[in-house]
């Protein structure tokens, strides 16, 4: 008789090798692609790195690296958090200039990001957020990829039940942007929903109160930031007085904060590069609201506030701005694509037709990905 030849099935350990290879080469392409838009314009329009990189808030984070909160008269730098602006300015301590200290760090935290993401929700996820439309906002001196690193690890770790790294990469998120509140929140209940090792009884209810007990950590991150804050201006809410400012995001009823964006989509012949991101704007919110839905579906409670919490932010502000940056924070977003991408119909249209449906949908992804890096680089107003 011969001998029956079978494949070897893979071990676990061969499966994370490949998704970590996988997400690096995603990686790498992705940023090249952008930094490809970069030389083209370099070339092209003669522009240096510098002067493509040090755009909108950038130029906050510079002043905030070398001169501290009291940089600007009017108090708009107090909008910002110190993460960010602290490495910035350890890379000025060993010489480097801002703009490619900046780089360099969301180069890196983009990649650690991308691996958390893989983690959560399988590599497919981790490609299409590193294809994102606004990636080019996860290289550029941005708090987007500095803030995905810390806040998609902590929950990665905190999925995994393991809270005290889950808190100390919370509280590093929240050093990098006030979207560390909305973290803390959303793994609070993701503490209280999570199962527990001892269901039922009170033995869950203690495991519940540990989780949370760690939460204080990044809680107390943030308190030391608004006693910073008050330190140096007597003011309890200096952050908000900052951004609504700076940037008009004033309490708003979202009626009227979604007709103040519905206008600013209007032909604008001095800025007619503005109508299509303010469109945009309004397309990120609904898809907010889709997000919402489908982790509530699903009954990802942690996940659905998450989302839900940034989405009512966004939608009680003067205008819905900023929000396509955002979508690079929705990790539960990112999953769900993954898996409406890695579902298979059966019927063998059905199939064929997901597949044209998801190739389409990639490279559009990619082709947004590569004009926002043009609005960016350009100068253009890039949410």
């Amino acid at each position: 008789m011969s001998a029956v030849a079978t494949n070897p099935v893979p071990d676990a350990g061969e499966h994370v090798r490949s998704s970590r290879r996988t997400v690096a080469q995603a990686w790498l392409a992705s940023r090249g692609l952008i930094a490809l838009v970069a030389l083209l314009l370099a070339v092209y329009q003669g522009r240096s790195l510098a002067d493509m990189v040090d755009q909108w808030d950038v130029e906050h984070f510079t002043n905030l690296a070398t001169n501290g909160y009291l940089g600007r008269a009017d108090g708009t730098l107090m909008a910002f958090f110190p993460g960010l602006p602290f490495l910035l300015r350890l890379g000025l301590e060993l010489g480097l200039p801002i703009y490619l200290t900046g780089v360099v760090i969301s180069a890196v935290c983009s990649y650690l990001a991308a691996v958390a993401l893989a983690r959560l929700g399988g590599p497919i996820a981790a490609i299409a957020w590193l294809f994102a439309p606004t990636a080019v906002f996860t290289i550029v001196p941005y708090t987007e990829a500095l803030f995905c690193a810390a806040a998609f690890w902590a929950w990665e770790r905190a999925r995994s039940d393991k809270w005290a790294a889950a808190a100390a990469l919370a509280a590093l998120a929240c050093t990098v942007r006030v979207s560390g509140l909305f973290l803390v929140g959303a793994l609070a209940v993701l503490a209280i929903t999570l199962a527990t090792r001892a269901p039922g009884g009170p033995g869950a209810w203690r495991e519940r109160g540990r989780r949370l007990v760690w939460l204080l950590i990044p809680a107390a991150a943030l308190g030391v930031f608004v006693l910073y804050l008050y330190s140096l201006t007597g003011s309890w809410t200096a952050w908000y007085h900052a951004q609504s400012t700076g940037w008009a995001r004033a309490m708003t009823p979202p009626w009227d904060a979604f007709w103040n964006t519905v206008a600013a989509t209007r032909a604008n012949p001095d800025h007619p590069l503005w109508p299509p991101v303010f469109i945009a704007e309004i397309v990120s919110m609904g898809i907010g609201v889709l997000v919402v839905g489908w982790c509530l579906g699903r009954r990802l409670w942690g996940e659905a506030s998450w989302v839900a919490i940034q989405v009512l932010a966004f939608s009680i502000s003067y205008w819905f701005m900023s929000v396509n940056r955002a979508l690079l924070l929705w990790f539960p977003l990112w999953i769900m694509i993954a898996q409406l991408v890695t579902w298979r119909p059966e019927r063998v249209v059905a199939r064929t037709v997901h597949h044209v449906v998801v190739g389409v949908a990639f490279v559009a992804s990619v082709l947004a990905m590569l004009a926002w890096s043009w609005l960016y680089f350009t100068g253009n107003w890039a949410s």
